[in-house]
């Protein structure tokens, strides 16, 4: 499992040093130390969740305990990518003053280079609760069942196993101890909620 997050830490860079939405170009160094571009399309992302998911299940033994377990796997792969993320993209940075500005920037400038977007709400209760909506969650906008309805928000729910993973690791990088809870009611909309563990 260690192989993964390396093979997918390279999407998410890729992805956010590029301002097109259908492809995304990054540089990387050759052998010979010399750079050159690096196309990733964001469907070819899509496509490894949507396989990522479904290798968790397939690769799962115990039938008994399969959500738990295709949970932990996913979370835990979100969370090693959260951090290698954060690492790179906050190294330039200067500490965050206090929680809330570590939650603005997961909202704003990791969902962006994710998500190419900002979360469309972010509510507190100013006691270690965080509230984050995502209107169009982007994993989501072309997803379907032939059920449709509570079928579908059924069958996308693994699917935000891994971005809860990703906000815990992004957090815990930048010293937050965290549990994110992630639900959806309706397509494509998805709520997170982040409890600060009390230090």
């Amino acid at each position: 499992m260690s192989v993964l997050p390396a093979a997918i830490s390279p999407f998410f860079t890729a992805l956010a040093a590029g301002d097109d939405a259908s492809s995304t170009t990054s540089t990387a160094l050759t052998a010979g130390g010399s750079s050159k571009p690096i196309l990733v399309n964001e469907s070819c992302l899509e496509f490894l969740m949507m396989e990522m998911v479904d290798l968790m299940y397939r690769t799962t033994a115990d039938s008994e305990n399969d959500k738990e377990s295709v949970y932990y796997k996913l979370e835990v792969l979100g969370y090693q990518v959260g951090q290698s993320l954060v690492e790179r993209f906050t190294r330039d940075r200067p500490r965050f003053g206090d929680t809330l500005d570590v939650v603005k920037f997961i909202c704003k400038d990791l969902w962006t280079i994710i998500f190419k977007k900002q979360i469309d709400n972010l509510k507190t209760n100013h006691r270690g609760v965080y509230v984050l909506q995502d209107n169009n969650f982007r994993w989501f906008l072309r997803m379907s069942t032939e059920g449709g309805g509570a079928e579908a928000t059924k069958k996308a729910v693994p699917y935000l196993w891994f971005p809860c993973g990703l906000i815990r690791g992004a957090l815990a990088n930048l010293g937050v101890v965290s549990v994110v809870i992630a639900e959806t009611t309706v397509l494509p909309q998805c709520t997170f909620q982040i409890k600060i563990a009390k230090s």
